[in-house]
Formats: C-alpha cells, structure tokens, sequence
C-alpha cells in the first residue's frame, strides 16, 4: 500500500494534479480516527489519493466520492483497485452538482473546483448525519488569499481567491453552523452544526 501511496503522488506531481498537501492529509486522516468517522461523502476525487487515505484510516470506513473529470475519473478507479479498497470506496463519474444522493454522511469532504464550494455545501448539508462535519480543502489558496488583492496579478487567481473569500463570509456568517479554519496545509475549515 505504501508504494502505491508513492507512485500516486509521484504521478500527481508529474501530471501537475492537485493532491493533498502532506500535512493537510494528516490533518484530516487524524480527524477521521478521533470522531470514529465511518461514512464519508467526498467531492472531488481527482486521482483518488485522498479517498484511499481515507479508507486507509479504519477498516470500517467507506468513502463515497465524486468526479467529473473523465481521465482523472479512470486513474481513480485503477488507483483504487489497486489498493484493493473497491468495495469500500464507491465512485461517481458526475458533475457533483447534478448528483442525487440520499445517504448521510458523518463527513462531507469538499475539494473540488473553488468556485463552487457555497453551492455544494448548500447542495449535500441535507446530507449530513446530525453532528457530522463539512470539511473544505484550499482555504489558503497557496497563500493568495492572505496576499492584497492588488499583488495577483492573474485574473484567474484572482477570480478563484475572491470566491473562496466569498465562501469564508458565507461559513463565518452561517447561523446554522459553526467554523473553524486551520492554518494547515492548504488551509482547511471545519464546519459542524451550532
């Protein structure tokens, strides 16, 4: 297992695909054993990774995950039965947005395109089990979202770091739930109810 771990990352370097960070990974994977998570709901699967290091944590967990991207979707799926973990980690070849799902989750995993991260909170909350928890990836941005807006220089950055700005007010402001967001790898927030 850990030399498939090894070739994942070394593949996603190489294909420029946007993983986990190392900390942010053990963040999360820490998180999952402390609350004794067992069903999780993933958007945003890319290549799998952090699906499988979620399965990883306990035999007991299942991951339900996401992806819209086709190549990355099929890379996951060898990815996956590679690690032997099929039966524990279902996957969606789907736009997140156009999913219908009716199972609740003790975590919700959002790492998928920026933009969107208020609507798929508002799209799967239904989903989430009484006092499970939403946990969002990329808060930081690479460090752009602390920099002034006046020192990004690409447009297309700057898009993404005004929406994920947007995205803070929308949790901070949120009177049903509460978060935090930690200074953790990418920057991860995490929500759960008030």
């Amino acid at each position: 297992m850990e030399e498939e771990i090894k070739r994942i990352k070394n593949y996603a370097k190489e294909e420029n695909i946007p993983i986990m960070q190392d900390e942010g990974m053990e963040f999360l994977t820490s998180f999952i054993e402390k609350k004794q998570i067992k069903e999780i709901l993933e958007i945003g699967t890319a290549i799998g990774y952090s699906a499988i290091m979620m399965a990883n944590v306990s035999k007991d967990i299942h991951v339900t995950t996401i992806e819209r991207d086709e190549e990355r979707y099929l890379e996951a799926l060898k990815n996956i039965k590679k690690c032997h973990l099929e039966d524990r980690i279902t996957l969606i070849f789907n736009d997140a947005l156009n999913v219908e799902i009716n199972d609740k989750y003790d975590l919700i995993f959002i790492d998928a395109a920026k933009g969107k991260n208020i609507d798929f909170f508002n799209k799967f909350e239904t989903n989430l089990k009484e006092f499970g928890y939403i946990i969002t990836d990329n808060m930081g941005f690479h460090g752009y979202v602390e920099m002034n807006e006046e020192d990004i220089t690409s447009k297309n950055i700057l898009g993404i770091v005004r929406k994920i700005k947007d995205y803070i007010y929308f949790l901070e402001n949120n009177m049903t739930y509460k978060t935090v967001i930690y200074k953790i790898g990418d920057g991860i927030a995490v929500t759960e109810r008030r």
